[in-house]
């Protein structure tokens, strides 16, 4: 297996090439979490994945509790399924808890605040209610809890780790919360290795090939329990190894037939770059160009063409919908089509 082979399984595996998925919650269920840092782009991450899918119905999936938004795996936003939110919390929230533990104490945030805070949270959002973070802020002054800047944000934080609350509905342009009992139905719990074994399962299945230490890096998990997760894998896992790295992937399914889409607008924080801590096969230095694109960063307005970084795109105005795009290098005539199709793409979604 090559590089380039590395780059073709993960463009077909992440849905990207081509797409066995027709709404965003079965693309959500697919990838267990997607980082959703930057909500438009979040958005747009499974509007790449989709077809025919614009940003309304993505909305309304989010409005409805079909994607909910909250902290896991790593200290940052992710979109994930109800049905998926329980285990995946009880397995990643203590490590992102340990990460978070040198803040919680700068800002004194001990055990007592938690549950004077908690308390808040459940009383003001019973019953069905929908709250802004500036409401619940209010709640918090209230009950003489000092919560402003980064102190705030780790009190909402602890609580959404600890399953309290959850993304409610917006408000326009508002992000709201809810409890996280009354937004999702009751599920049935999963043991420790249990979610371990789901977990690893569903990141090699959408992310492979990838190593070990992606998965590690990724999941927020420890070596340790990366490497159990691993070895709890199905039979059916292939391990290929590139130099010194051992790489895991799903048994290659047959190719659709059509065209494959491997040129985009990237979305920032994408999972086609944030799933891995080695992102040498995004990164990688085209063959017919001086450009070295190892120190550029993969996370926001990147061009993608045939699976790789090869230049950077923007907004034109900050505020409309339509794209300037600023290659690395000439471009093919068959490679301006696919960019041209790309932005097009894009420019439907958000539409």
């Amino acid at each position: 297996m090559s590089i380039t082979d590395i780059t073709r399984f993960r463009l077909s595996n992440q849905q990207i090439a081509n797409t066995k998925f027709k709404t965003p919650e079965e693309m959500l269920v697919w990838f267990g979490a997607m980082q959703a840092q930057v909500f438009p782009m979040a958005k747009w991450a499974l509007g790449l994945r989709l077809k025919g899918v614009i940003e309304a119905k993505i909305d309304d999936a989010f409005n409805a509790g079909k994607i909910l938004r909250t902290h896991l795996l790593r200290p940052t936003w992710h979109f994930v399924s109800p049905q998926d939110i329980r285990w995946m919390l009880a397995l990643t929230a203590p490590r992102v808890h340990a990460v978070n533990k040198y803040y919680y104490k700068n800002f004194e945030l001990d055990n007592l605040v938690f549950k004077r805070a908690n308390a808040v949270f459940m009383k003001m959002l019973r019953d069905g209610k929908t709250l802004t973070r500036t409401a619940l802020n209010k709640g918090l002054g209230d009950a003489k809890i000092k919560a402003e800047g980064l102190r705030l944000s780790y009190i909402f934080m602890q609580a959404e780790l600890e399953g309290i609350i959850c993304s409610g509905p917006r408000e326009g342009k508002q992000f709201t919360y809810a409890l996280l009992d009354e937004r999702v139905p009751a599920t049935k719990p999963m043991d420790p290795q249990e979610s371990l074994a789901e977990l690893s399962k569903r990141y090699f299945i959408s992310r492979g090939p990838a190593t070990v230490q992606d998965f590690a890096w990724w999941s927020g998990l420890s070596n340790k329990q990366a490497n159990e997760g691993v070895a709890l894998l199905e039979k059916n896992f292939i391990h290929e190894k590139i130099g010194n790295l051992d790489y895991i992937l799903p048994s290659p399914a047959s190719t659709k037939a059509g065209r494959l889409q491997t040129s985009f607008l990237m979305p920032d924080y994408d999972e086609f770059g944030i799933s891995y801590k080695d992102r040498s096969a995004l990164l990688k230095k085209i063959h017919d160009t001086a450009k070295d694109v190892s120190n550029v960063s993969p996370y926001s307005h990147m061009l993608i063409v045939d699976g790789v970084i090869s230049g950077t795109w923007k907004i034109k105005d900050g505020k409309s919908i339509d794209v300037e795009v600023t290659p690395f290098f000439s471009m093919t005539k068959t490679k301006q089509q696919a960019i041209t199709q790309a932005i097009r793409k894009y420019k439907s979604f958000f539409s």
